[in-house]
């Protein structure tokens, strides 16, 4: 792929500073880029590689001013962060390798249509009843059980599983080791104390548009669904138990794990190894910072962190105080002393 900086400043409502006609052919870190490649600044604490990198080309937004003499050609944007995401799934489409067809050693039930475009790798397995859309690739060794929907220009990268029943919209990514539709975590107790399983009926439906990470679980659910809403991204070991319900564009780093019959709104974010206890309702927008622990429902647009979870602001100052606790004590301390010291002076 080789590009000059004006085809895609043009590709990016962009406009270009210095030479049009300057040509990359890959992209890179702005502190480690080279001739030949594109760089970006999103990030003003960054800008002082841009006087030295060796990049040929560097997306800055409109309005950067540089304080130094720059070297590389600029291609102003809005937002040189978005406009990187763009350039990167342009470059995607050169650098991926491309599957069609139906691989040795597959195996496709009888009745199943595999419609144009779509890969089935060695070792996959797809079972009876279930639905491709077009362009659908299922990667090897990958698991599609009975009665399975999986919508167009879907891809289930290798050793994915996909349990019985569960349906999954169209421009979704499920991430090698990803498991859909495994059994949600229902067992009862008898009067002596042994567990027995609560056989788990329902379904996963996840709709278009979402990301499952590498060996992330989403369970299905007792009765009904657990639900995916549209563009929900959830990164690499996230754990979804069942009944879960996850509104549109909401975001979930590792290690993060949400309990049966929760519901979090639209547009939330959650960092990573933020634990949820179950049969809470979190509203649209909440942000909840790395490692928190929420037992109870939050409020639509709360930004929280800690265990339990409390206001960032609350949080912050929380961390404050305790790393002066020691300075406290001591404080504390002598001034006890201090008091024993004067209870001994003769009252006059």
């Amino acid at each position: 792929m080789q590009l000059t900086a004006q085809t895609i400043a043009e590709h990016l409502g962009g406009t270009v500073e210095g030479n049009p006609l300057a040509t990359v052919s890959s992209l890179a870190k702005i502190e480690e880029a080279g001739e030949g490649t594109l760089s970006f600044i999103a990030n003003p604490k960054y800008e002082h590689h841009i006087y030295t990198t060796g990049a040929t080309a560097v997306l800055v937004k409109r309005d950067f001013l540089p304080e130094h003499p720059v070297s590389a050609t600029l291609i102003r944007v809005d937002d040189p962060y978005t406009c990187l995401g763009t350039l990167l799934g342009l470059a995607a489409q050169f650098t991926k390798p491309v599957y069609t067809g139906i691989e040795a050693g597959a195996f496709v039930a009888d009745g199943v249509e595999v419609p144009a475009g779509c890969y089935i790798g060695a070792g996959a397995y797809v079972a009876k009843g279930v639905s491709l859309g077009e362009n659908v690739k299922i990667y090897p060794h990958a698991y599609i059980g009975d009665g399975v929907t999986i919508g167009a220009d879907t891809t289930v990268y290798p050793g994915a599983v996909v349990y019985h029943g569960c349906r999954i919209g169209a421009r979704c990514t499920i991430h090698a080791g990803a498991v859909v539709g495994a059994d949600g975590f229902g067992f009862a107790p008898d009067s002596q104390g042994h567990y027995h399983k609560i056989e788990q009926i329902g379904i996963v439906e996840i709709d278009d548009d979402v990301e499952i990470g590498a060996n992330t679980t989403v369970d299905r659910a007792t009765m009904g669904r657990t639900h995916i809403a549209r563009g929900v991204k959830l990164d690499n070991l996230v754990q979804i138990a069942h009944n879960v319900e996850v509104g549109e564009d909401t975001v979930m780093a590792a290690q993060a794990g949400v309990a049966g019959s929760t519901k979090v709104g639209a547009g939330c974010m959650f960092g990573g190894q933020v634990g949820l206890a179950g049969h809470i309702t979190i509203g649209d927008g909440v942000q909840l910072g790395a490692q928190s622990g929420v037992p109870n429902s939050i409020a639509a647009g709360r930004r929280m962190m800690g265990t339990p979870a409390v206001a960032a602001g609350t949080f912050a100052r929380t961390v404050a105080y305790q790393k002066r606790l020691a300075d406290l004590f001591a404080e504390v301390d002598r001034m006890a002393k201090e008091i024993e010291t004067l209870k001994k002076i003769p009252q006059q």
